[in-house]
């Protein structure tokens, strides 16, 4: 039996029977588009968890009070963990290929101006915020560089802050109240969107040591810091590192670069792609066992034409072929069939909820329709087998 002969005969044999071959074929592309569908919506949300990441810039390193270690050592220690302080964040800007530092606290409180009020995140930071955080002044100024320790009383609002107390009217010089204390308004912050669900325009920027004054702490709650592109993250660390252990005395502090802490995500939301992934290939499996089910049939329903075949000459090897490449164009057919469906859902989950991220990717594409293919083939073998290993005299008898 030639190629051509047997291909033909494969085709027939699937339109002959176009509701079989169809429900055949649909169990695989339910299967296919699972896997399209779950893996777009895993790496949409992997793309934007890493862009929401990645807004703020990819040279930076973050310092927090503190050692992220377990030790055998009672509670009590706790107490001799030095704070981290304004001039520590001042001393790393002397540092070899640093930028420039941004001391950071956070707490909330109410916002007042005139018969308006709002209460808001209010974030302590250095005047190198916007450029290390790379985020833009809308108007006005951010705050000025003055002395760290004694910053006059000025404030910045975010995007919806102003809007929410201002009502778009001019906020600059004007005077409001954070939790009791009266500060000038000198600027208002460029719309940054959310961060993780954390409102970054509905927030008010002042200088980190009156921060520290109104939330009463001893302690910044972390130093970002700004450094030069093509500087190695790993050695900048070190030397941090060594300064920060000589100004305290002992490491007391942890230190996170932005690389560690995407290399991190990465791998957790990596993880979480081929979990969905596996969830989908359990559809395809169904499938599979769809495709065995029916090939058997197909063989009982096809004895006399096995016989037929047998008898002009076809050899085992043939027959075992000619169902083997009925179950592959079935499973190539569904899986194909199965992409378009997915990848449509994604689309239109995407013009339909914007706010879930889909990203089609190529890698899992080319994977869903291999695994359908290769499912096809192995469901295809025993029938296929059976059907070869029939004897012609009793199948050319079959009723």
């Amino acid at each position: 039996m030639r190629a051509a002969d047997a291909t033909s005969l494969s085709l027939s044999a699937i339109i002959h029977y176009p509701l079989r071959s169809a429900l055949t074929a649909l169990g695989i592309a339910i299967g296919v588009s699972a896997v399209i569908l779950l893996t777009s919506i895993s790496e949409g949300l992997h793309h934007f968890v890493l862009a929401e990441f990645t807004q703020f810039g990819t040279n930076l390193i973050g310092i927090s009070p503190g050692k992220t270690t377990t030790t055998g050592m009672s509670g009590a220690v706790i107490g001799n963990i030095r704070p981290l302080t304004l001039e520590d964040a001042d001393a790393l800007r002397q540092v070899p290929q640093v930028i420039d530092t941004v001391p950071v606290t956070q707490g909330s409180a109410a916002v007042e101006y005139r018969q308006r009020s709002r209460h808001s995140t209010v974030i302590g930071a250095g005047p190198a915020a916007p450029e290390v955080w790379q985020f833009g002044v809308f108007m006005g100024k951010f705050l000025p560089d003055d002395d760290p320790v004694n910053a006059r009383p000025y404030a910045v609002l975010g995007h919806k802050l102003y809007v929410e107390l201002f009502k778009n009217e001019n906020p600059l010089g004007e005077y409001i109240r954070i939790g009791g204390y009266r500060y000038r308004v000198t600027g208002v912050m460029e719309p940054k969107g959310q961060l993780l669900g954390f409102d970054l325009d509905d927030a008010i920027y002042i200088p980190a040591a009156r921060a520290l004054e109104m939330f009463n702490r001893d302690s910044l709650m972390e130093v970002d810091v700004l450094y030069s592109p093509g500087a190695d993250a790993n050695k900048l660390s070190e030397r941090i590192r060594a300064l920060l252990q000589a100004r305290h005395g002992s490491e007391d502090f942890t230190i996170v670069t932005q690389e560690q802490m995407l290399e991190t995500l990465g791998d957790i939301l990596n993880i979480l792609t081929m979990a969905v992934a596996a969830i989908g290939a359990i559809s395809l499996l169904v499938g599979g066992i769809g495709i065995l089910t029916i090939m058997t049939i197909a063989v009982n329903e096809r004895t006399n034409e096995i016989g037929l075949l047998r008898a002009l000459g076809s050899s085992q090897r043939q027959i075992s072929l000619l169902f083997l490449s009925e179950a592959l164009v079935l499973s190539a057919l569904g899986g194909i069939l199965g992409l378009i469906l997915g990848a449509g859902a994604a689309e239109v989950i995407q013009w339909v909820v914007p706010a879930l991220p889909t990203h089609l990717s190529l890698t899992y594409i080319l994977l869903a329709e291999m695994v359908a293919v290769s499912i096809g083939l192995i469901a295809g073998v025993f029938p296929a087998q059976w059907a070869a290993n029939l004897d012609p005299v009793e199948a050319l008898r079959a009723e």
